[in-house]
């Protein structure tokens, strides 16, 4: 258990959280939500001792010990992936490394046998000698092979050390696990591993994620940041949507009734305050009003952007079709003789653990790389436009600033207004849309690249893993937006949701070629568990002859 108690925080005149009281249970998994900027990676840090409130405390229970996911993908350079998994409990660490040091001496005394002896009892107390197969667990459910576990943490790439850093925080079985965008980097896979892992787990978890089908999938509870304060919500991330909207909603009505009543008695007052007759009850009426309180509603952190595509005119009958591409990247196959006819209506989700692969597609596809072999026509009423999973080359002139950059975009006959109505629907109001391009946040560019897609009236959506850097938001903006297109729409993305909302058609690039399915995504992998389970009962009837 973890409490906070009476938490504020400000950063100048910036209030982060004011009074803020919230205990976490074992036993429960609580999803922290807000919007960018509110204030959830700050808390997890308080939480964790990271960082000092300015006032308040936070309290756990007697010998509970806390385990944070790292944001470092350097700090554990030098170790080995083993070891830096044991790091994630620390203590055991010490007594681990302190014991094998005595063990590699020499000169073994007396003295030594009597601290090894002690040494081995708090291995043993806390569960040292299931170390090594608990780590192996981890790794393997988190996707690191047997033969990179001795290698040091500097040669491994980005998306395993996250891997790695995750079996760090989940290693020992924590009283508290703090996990700040544990599913980043994760193919579908090994996502749905941590959600069963999580699922099983029965001490306290705090989550921060983007990702809303995993916070439906793990979350028992949604701790919602808004109006610098934290409300818990019971139920996962669904259920606190619809009750959240419910309350904004009954509030406002409430707010809406009050007003009408007050302004009907201001008409009333005004009419017949002059006359004898009725001045008793224009008297009344004020001190009605004078006890009617109207509430205003406190301004949310939470908003929305506008998204929504408009393609100038439909498909025609050709929509895509590639023959036999090939492309190498380094030496190494990306894919081999892709043929593929993509039809009016499609929205089609690309899926597969090679992320790569996916972005080499839909770079040629959109005239930015050259395949090896092969040929690709899109139809001669096809407009495309992409979106990288990489924008920083659409962000390299200094100079300019959002208007500027969103005016290059924009149809030539329309003036400034019309740049500064769009930035504005899409959260840069005011001096935002001054800001210079380059020292926007990934979530700001994310946002400016649909922007840009938007104004291309384009029929064939591009996407390239679209929700990274955004919130909750802007994905839910986004999906909706998708939803609604009428044309077509060519995308990859980690997020089930998205994909599962959006695509009504699978496409998985294999070593073998291609798997391609007219259905949505939940169906499609029912059908590959299906297939899998189908495998192993094979398998197993060989072993067994």
């Amino acid at each position: 258990m973890i409490t906070a108690s009476n938490i504020a925080l400000s950063y100048g005149k910036r209030v982060i959280f004011k009074d803020v009281n919230i205990k976490f249970t074992p036993g429960n998994c609580y999803g922290l939500i807000g919007a960018n900027g509110a204030g959830k990676s700050t808390f997890l840090k308080i939480l964790a001792g990271q960082l000092e409130p300015d006032r308040g405390e936070i309290t756990k229970g007697r010998g509970e010990r806390i385990a944070v996911l790292s944001q470092d993908q350097f700090a554990f350079d030098t170790h080995t992936v083993f070891n830096t998994v044991i790091m994630g409990h620390k203590k055991l660490y010490r007594v681990m490394a302190e014991r094998d040091a005595l063990y590699s001496k020499a000169d073994f005394t007396e003295e030594d046998g009597i601290r090894s002896g002690e040494l081995e009892a708090q291995f043993g107390e806390m569960n040292g000698y299931e170390a090594e197969a608990e780590a192996a667990v981890l790794l393997n459910g988190l996707g690191i092979p047997e033969e990179m576990r001795q290698k040091k943490m500097k040669e491994l790439d980005g998306s395993d050390k996250v891997r790695v850093l995750l079996a760090q925080a989940l290693f020992g079985n924590p009283d508290i696990l703090l996990l700040d965008e544990p599913s980043n980097q994760l193919d579908l896979k090994t996502i749905t591993w941590l959600e069963e892992f999580l699922s099983r787990f029965q001490n306290t978890v705090i989550i921060v994620s983007h990702d809303r089908h995993f916070l439906n999938q793990v979350c028992t509870h949604v701790a919602d940041i808004d109006y610098g304060k934290i409300q818990v919500y019971t139920g996962n991330y669904d259920f606190w949507y619809q009750a959240s909207q419910l309350h904004f909603h009954q509030k406002e009505t409430e707010g809406k009734k009050t007003q009408a009543k007050a302004e009907e008695l201001k008409e009333f007052i005004r009419r017949f305050s002059s006359n004898a007759s009725k001045a008793k009850q224009a008297t009344s009426r004020k001190k009605l009003l004078e006890k009617l309180t109207i509430e205003n509603m406190p301004i949310s952190s939470r908003k929305y952007p506008y998204i929504v595509f408009k393609p100038e005119r439909p498909c025609g009958d050709i929509v895509l079709e590639i023959k036999g591409l090939s492309k190498e990247i380094d030496g190494v196959p990306m894919f081999k003789d892709l043929t593929l006819t993509v039809n009016k209506g499609d929205k089609i989700a690309f899926v597969g653990a090679n992320s790569l692969i996916k972005t080499t597609l839909f770079q040629i596809l959109a005239g930015e790389l050259e395949p090896d072999k092969g040929s690709f026509r899109w139809g001669v009423t096809i407009r495309n436009a992409y979106f990288p999973k990489e924008n920083s080359a659409y962000f390299n002139n200094e100079e300019l600033d959002l208007v500027g950059w969103l005016r290059q975009y924009a149809p030539p006959d329309e003036n400034e207004s019309f740049v500064r109505g769009f930035l504005g629907k899409m959260l840069f109001s005011g001096e935002e849309a001054t800001k210079k391009t380059y020292v926007l946040s990934g979530g700001e560019r994310v946002r400016c690249m649909l922007s840009k897609m938007m104004l291309s009236d384009a029929n064939v959506l591009i996407l390239d893993e679209p929700t990274n850097h955004l919130d909750l938001e802007s994905i839910t903006a986004l999906n909706n937006a998708l939803t609604a297109f009428p044309e077509v729409v060519l995308f990859t993305s980690y997020d089930h949701q998205l994909v599962s909302t959006v695509a009504n058609r699978i496409v998985e690039i294999t070593p073998d070629g291609i798997i391609d399915v007219m259905t949505d995504f939940d169906e499609y992998l029912a059908m590959k568990e299906e297939t899998l389970s189908g495998e192993n009962d094979y398998i197993a009837r060989q072993a067994a002859m």
